[in-house]
């Protein structure tokens, strides 16, 4: 009996690819108008530019900083002291224990000499009184160092409205500068001496002149 071919497409029961179906298969799969890989080489045409700028940037940040043309941001220690106004609570000093100066800075005249007086009147301990251009707005600034504030707190008490600004200096007196909205001192048996916290000037009252923050009187001849 006559043997039958053997079958060369198939091997061990599976289906043998040849040549040329196999090389459809790649043809197919390398057709440059397939939409799937159309997207994959636009995404990775975007990625590699997108990579391309980053490094190119760096490139002219490193160079513009190595030139001095671009400065980054350091923390310094700044030399003015702190707007922010003090949280602690203080108590009513005694106005013989203050060393009070007062300025007017207003274009009223002689208003230095008159709340002077009165303070003295007061027993506060009165030193310079004379004018003083301030560039502060509001009712009367009250200005001291850190050991002048609980003095600072008492002057305050008989100011009403009066903002208070702390400067760098090391002793206890105070600054009391009188400004345009100033109207008088509280009445002496009305002035309220329980503790409490310095009043801080509102965005409004502040010094209008940054150069001149907090405030630095400036004396003049007449008072």
């Amino acid at each position: 009996m006559a043997r039958k071919p053997k079958d060369v497409s198939v091997l061990h029961g599976h289906r043998v690819v040849t040549g040329p179906e196999l090389r459809a298969t790649f043809e197919a799969a390398g057709d440059p108008d397939d939409p799937v890989r159309l997207r994959r080489r636009v995404i990775h045409g975007v990625v590699l530019v997108l990579l391309l700028g980053l490094i190119v940037g760096a490139v002219i940040t490193a160079l513009a900083i190595v030139n001095g043309q671009l400065r980054i941001p350091a923390a310094e220690v700044s030399d003015e002291p702190a707007a922010l106004c003090p949280a602690a609570s203080f108590g009513y000093t005694p106005h013989e224990k203050i060393n009070l100066n007062v300025f007017n800075s207003t274009s009223r005249p002689g208003l230095a000499r008159t709340v002077a007086d009165e303070l003295l009147g007061r027993k506060f301990q009165v030193g310079s009184v004379a004018n003083t251009d301030a560039g502060y707005r509001g009712v009367a600034a009250v200005v001291s160092g850190a050991a002048g504030q609980s003095a600072a707190f008492s002057v305050q008490r008989n100011v009403p409205g009066s903002d208070y600004f702390q400067d760098g200096r090391a002793d206890a007196s105070v600054d009391l500068i009188l400004a345009g909205d100033y109207k008088g001192l509280a009445a002496a048996e009305q002035v309220d001496q329980t503790p409490g916290k310095l009043s801080c000037p509102r965005e409004s009252r502040r010094i209008a002149d940054d150069a001149k923050w907090p405030v630095i009187p400036t004396a003049a001849p007449t008072p």
